[in-house]
């Protein structure tokens, strides 16, 4: 079973307009609600691609009842734990000529709470399963959370994936993740620096190793991805020409990628593949992408195998 983790999940006010005057009431063309938040778009994507999943976290209050009957919908296999207090957040995403996303913070998520998902996600996980821990952290909990949990499944083969960036990103990966998957702001973030070129994002995947992380996904948009495995193989994805529509959810489509890819062949290469198309096909639709637009996609990325 593969197991996601959104801590701070959401529902997702989608707007799209035109464009915005701050001297005159603005009217939306379109509106509509929807699921959000990094690790059940991972969840919605693996289900996309064939692979069983469940969604975990908190949820609460009014819009939390409706961010669970939203999944059970689609058929996004969930178990939440409801908070006693507080609201599930609601984002506001306006679509005009630019993307502008108002992202709220979120319910208090106390210790109380924490032990109770903490003992839920013990009793869950079994020796092969996966766990994707993914997003921001709530400012609730502190900055060691995504490493507690990775510490929690070592010892049992259970292969823990974090997507996440800053001081939890960093915390985790002393405790030796299976895959960490930055973007190339928060790879460069990490080491201070901005990062251009190859070979400097392979230098510091390899630096990311040393500090614990046994395989590194860097991706970086419209120059395509970098995978350095802990097989000393490294690979890159070439980005596919199209028109970007969407920029949401496709560092989730490319984590769901990877794991479907890694689960069915266990080859590194084929993950990296897989994983491109879905961030790909993603960034070219309004919405995660759908099996078939994964496999016309798929058909145009390729992988390099880079000799050094």
């Amino acid at each position: 079973m593969i197991y996601t983790v959104t801590f701070n999940p959401s529902l997702d006010y989608v707007i799209k307009l035109k464009s915005i005057k701050s001297d005159d009431i603005n009217r939306a063309d379109s509106e509509r609600i929807c699921y959000g938040g990094k690790g059940i778009n991972v969840s919605a994507m693996l289900k996309t691609l064939g692979c069983e999943a469940e969604a975990l976290g908190f949820a609460g209050g009014f819009t939390g009842k409706e961010l669970i009957k939203l999944l059970d919908k689609d058929g996004i296999r969930n178990d939440f734990n409801f908070l006693e207090n507080g609201n599930t957040r609601i984002n506001v995403k306006l679509r005009t000529e630019e993307e502008l996303d108002i992202n709220a913070n979120g319910p208090e998520i106390s210790e109380k709470d924490f032990r109770s998902f903490e003992e839920n996600l013990i009793s869950l996980l079994k020796e092969g399963d996966t766990l994707v821990l993914a997003g921001a952290l709530p400012p609730s909990l502190p900055f060691d959370t995504y490493g507690r949990l990775v510490k929690l499944a070592e010892g049992k083969n259970i292969r823990c994936v974090v997507d996440a960036s800053g001081e939890a990103l960093i915390k985790a990966i002393k405790e030796k993740p299976f895959l960490i998957k930055p973007n190339h702001h928060e790879a460069g973030e990490i080491f201070g620096r901005q990062l251009k070129s190859d070979d400097e994002f392979i230098e510091h995947a390899r630096l990311l190793q040393k500090l614990g992380a046994r395989n590194v996904l860097i991706s970086r948009a419209e120059e395509g991805s970098v995978l350095v495995c802990e097989n000393a193989e490294i690979y890159k994805a070439e980005a596919v020409n199209g028109k970007l529509v969407n920029s949401v959810g496709c560092g989730d489509s490319m984590v769901a990628g990877f794991i479907a890819g890694y689960e069915k062949s266990g080859d590194f290469a084929q993950a990296l593949k897989l994983a491109s198309a879905c961030g790909s096909a993603t960034a070219f639709t309004d919405g995660l992408a759908n099996k078939s637009q994964i496999e016309r996609i798929s058909e145009k990325t390729h992988i390099k195998n880079i000799k050094e």
